[in-house]
């Protein structure tokens, strides 16, 4: 009997290419390819991880038609040459084996090529100096290189480079391809007045703009066939008031709407940061973000299979999407990366047991820095050839392990000795699991991490293990339980200034006014504006409160370490919404009963904020004398310190630090 996501499930031919279900994996850049832009064992191995999990298509992220004039990642795939064809059919084969359809988002960045990673300046269709060198030049201490106009040769050149990278994906035994039309990259660099200025054939008029698009399509065609599947991803709207909007696009579709199989709709840009939140959304923002955009797609054109894409957290909400006729196919990137075994766990009815995704756009930084690709919440991703299947090998000796701490550090630790068949034990001091994890879900904002803390506790309770509450997990107690191995997740505690006034009744850390433990009066300020202090900002003035915030720092870019880019640009913006007044270089001095004062660090003078509640956001402090206390209650190399109380970072870090510890207990 098959599952109630009848509609997810339906399967679909096209150009007699079987698709087993409408689930696409949008395309991650994971890092992963060698330095000649190669398909990688690593490679493989990363990906059949989704494949297992029961997706119909995988894409593989930005794969460039020419390596050698567009690229703008550390390793991505090259498909300039046909060297790239005998590693490709490795993935292709693996994918192949599970019923899964590879793809490659083949794609060329124009004037987002790193000139730095190809040694000449980037092609575009106007010459122009792009937000995207403007950043890369500061970093490296130069001057920005303005683009190269693309000639009537070079275009020509180019419109070849696309289509013989789609047809030796074909070779390679791929039975589809997706061509990338939209986030600002080559292809819609001409189909946008934003950046297209030029007055030729291919310039000026949409149908001019729109020829470079429908060349590559139509050579795309010719050269791979009639029996291959061409999906092709486009920006519904740029979002720029200078870029191309949605009512222009219909226009657009109607010029291609014959020479694609699938149209993925995203929205955005890729090289204009505060244009990308509509491609690769925050926590902030609703979930289904661009899901309108296909839905009136769909209307326009019922019988262009549309797919849409953008924080669709589920195979649920997946479902009802496709029921009610908004898009043919989902895709989802993140929501996988937290779970590759989503789709089959829907189809088996096991939706708890569904790993939710944060949003917290750890995976994205990953890319940035650069490293391999990793999830906060899936330890296993990136680390494929380390631990094959996403599992953990059984122990060859069982041993009994103490876990101190029922964070998201402690339960990833449990859950992962368990899995190795330990006998284990975990001490919570409260009456609950999820120690600062619970802090941080409260907020009607933060349902990502509610829904991640509800998923940590269920899996928790279902693990083999005893679970004690409102223990504290002692040196006496941990030494007469003569535990074999031990670790440590006791976390963090928030810092406390010793300033005058700290310790009045109406100062309290701000988590606790998030969760409604402390009564908060009309007129409140919140000192340090981190994401702790400006998410509780937000939430008491949603509330209709009177908050003012007091942050030591002489700008606001210390945000973006706390919350990411992104999200520290979404937060700066709901301040600003808000009317919420933040003030810079102002130093804690003295709390009274009625004020907060403070030291302006610029002019030396004090100044004093009027507040009937005080809450404090100035970061947290790891717990070392505590974890030091326990750790010579098992074998010195058998105790491991993790999460934030070995080093203060974020779920991502404590995640990762207790897997390691416990996968090799």
């Amino acid at each position: 009997m098959g599952s109630k996501y009848e509609h997810v499930y339906e399967p679909i031919r096209i150009r007699g290419v079987d698709f087993k279900n409408r689930l696409e994996m949008a395309p991650p850049s994971p890092n992963l390819a060698d330095r000649e832009g190669r398909v990688t064992t690593e490679f493989v191995n990363l990906f059949r991880s989704f494949a297992r999990g029961g997706a119909a298509v995988i894409h593989v992220g930005n794969s460039v038609v020419d390596i050698r004039e567009a690229c703008d990642e550390e390793r991505q795939l090259d498909l300039g040459s046909d060297a790239c064809i005998l590693p490709l059919t490795r993935f292709v084969e693996m994918c192949h084996g599970f019923g899964t359809l590879a793809s490659l988002e083949i794609n060329h960045n124009g004037k987002d090529s790193d000139p730095d990673k190809t040694g000449r300046p980037a092609f575009s269709p106007s010459s122009i100096i792009p937000s995207s060198e403007i950043w890369r030049s500061k970093a490296h201490g130069r001057e920005p290189i303005p683009t190269v106009e693309m000639d009537h040769k070079k275009i020509e050149e180019t419109v070849e480079l696309y289509a013989k990278a789609a047809f030796r994906c074909k070779r390679a035994g791929f039975k589809m391809c997706m061509i990338h039309g939209g986030h600002g990259n080559l292809i819609s660099q001409f189909g946008s007045l934003l950046y297209n200025k030029r007055r030729d054939d291919y310039g000026g008029s949409l149908e001019n703009r729109a020829r470079f698009a429908i060349e590559v399509l139509d050579r795309v065609r010719r050269l791979c066939g009639e029996d291959f599947v061409i999906e092709f991803r486009i920006s519904a709207d740029e979002i720029h008031p200078d870029g191309m909007h949605f009512k222009e696009t219909l226009k657009f579709i109607e010029l291609i709407q014959d020479k694609v199989d699938i149209l993925h709709v995203s929205a955005g840009l890729h090289g204009e940061f505060e244009y990308m939140r509509n491609w690769w959304q925050n926590y902030l923002m609703e979930r289904m973000y661009n899901v309108h955009y296909a839905a009136d797609i769909k209307k326009a054109f019922p019988d262009l299979l549309v797919c849409t894409v953008g924080s669709i957290m589920n195979v649920r909400q997946a479902e009802d999407i496709i029921a009610s006729g908004k898009a043919d196919f989902v895709a989802m990137c993140r929501p996988l990366l937290a779970d590759p075994e989503m789709p089959r766990k829907f189809a088996l009815g096991h939706e708890e047991d569904h790993r939710p995704c944060l949003r917290c756009q750890y995976c994205g930084h990953r890319l940035i820095i650069p490293a391999v690709i990793n999830c906060a919440v899936n330890p296993f991703l990136g680390n494929e050839t380390e631990f094959p299947e996403g599992k953990v090998p059984k122990a060859d000796v069982k041993k009994r392990v103490g876990v101190v701490g029922g964070g998201s550090a402690g339960i990833q630790a449990l859950l992962t000795l368990c899995e190795r068949g330990h006998d284990v034990t975990l001490y919570e001091m409260s009456d609950r699991l999820g120690g600062n994890v619970i802090h941080g879900s409260v907020l009607p904002f933060k349902q990502d991490v509610k829904d991640y803390l509800d998923y940590l506790v269920r899996q928790a309770h279902k693990a083999p293990a005893r679970i004690l509450f409102n223990t504290e997990a002692t040196k006496g107690l941990l030494d007469a339980e003569d535990y074999d191995a031990l670790i440590i997740a006791v976390g963090s505690t928030p810092i406390i200034p010793p300033i005058p006034g700290i310790d009045k009744p109406h100062v309290h850390w701000a988590p606790k006014a998030d969760t409604g433990s402390v009564e908060v009066g009309d007129k409140t300020v919140i000192v340090g504006a981190g994401s702790v202090g400006i998410e509780s900002a937000i939430g008491l003035k949603k509330k209709g409160k009177d908050v003012t915030v007091v942050e030591m720092a002489p700008d606001m870019s210390h945000l973006s370490v706390s919350a990411g880019g992104a999200a520290a640009m979404e937060l700066n913006a709901l301040i600003k919404e808000l009317d919420i007044p933040v003030y810079l270089n102002c130093r804690l001095e003295e709390i009274t009963d009625n004020a907060v004062v403070c030291r302006n660090s610029q002019t030396n003078e004090l100044v004093e904020f009027p507040a009937d509640t005080v809450l404090l956001a100035l970061g947290m402090s790891a717990r070392q004398e505590t974890a030091d206390a326990l750790r010579r209650s098992a074998p010195e190399t058998e105790v491991f310190v993790v999460g934030d109380a070995s080093e203060v970072g974020t779920i991502a870090t404590a995640v990762m630090s207790a897997f390691r510890a416990a996968a090799y207990i």
